[in-house]
């Protein structure tokens, strides 16, 4: 995994929180002095999607994402792999399907309107498409990494993180 890729997540992922923070505390300024800004809550919404699918990639990148492991955990490195592997591609087919599906609703969606916002709800409905696609990517590098790393000493998984040696999961 690139040192730049995770930078530039990270980047992303604090300026959305940012301005998604700035837009929500702006919004209950005004509307306190009341001068609401009606667009401001429907964009806050409108990037808080996009942040979702922003984290839901760094935390699969990162091997972050929560899941039970009891029983694989007790398998030998090659076996858990295959098991993985296969959860993989079953995890790229599923997001094959809802990225065609999303992008055929973000095309229907184009004419609608976003709240009071005045925003296309195309771009609410794209994040599906978009978050799909580069989720599908961080899962490939993640296998890419864990097969070329099976013969090494330290070898990797696709999902879970790697056990240190107390027995606890590093991130």
């Amino acid at each position: 995994m690139s040192s730049l890729v995770v930078k530039i997540e990270f980047f992303i992922g604090a300026t959305l929180l940012a301005i998604i923070t700035f837009l929500v505390f702006i919004a209950a300024v005004m509307r306190f002095a009341g001068y609401p800004i009606i667009w401001s809550i429907d964009l806050a919404e409108l990037l808080f999607i996009w942040l979702c699918f922003t984290g839901a990639v760094r935390a699969m990148r990162l091997r972050a994402h929560l899941g039970v492991d009891y029983l694989v955990a007790r398998l030998g490195h090659k076996n858990r792999l295959i098991i993985e592997s296969i959860l993989a591609i079953i995890f790229l087919a599923f997001m094959s399907v809802i990225a065609v599906q999303g992008y055929k609703l973000a095309v229907l969606n184009k004419e609608r309107v976003f709240g009071d916002s005045g925003i296309s709800y195309y771009y609410v409905t794209i994040a599906v498409s978009v978050g799909c696609f580069f989720l599908s990517l961080a899962i490939i590098a993640n296998a890419v990494e864990a097969w070329r790393s099976r013969n090494t000493d330290d070898p990797v998984f696709i999902f879970a993180p790697k056990p240190s040696d107390d027995g606890t999961t590093q991130l």
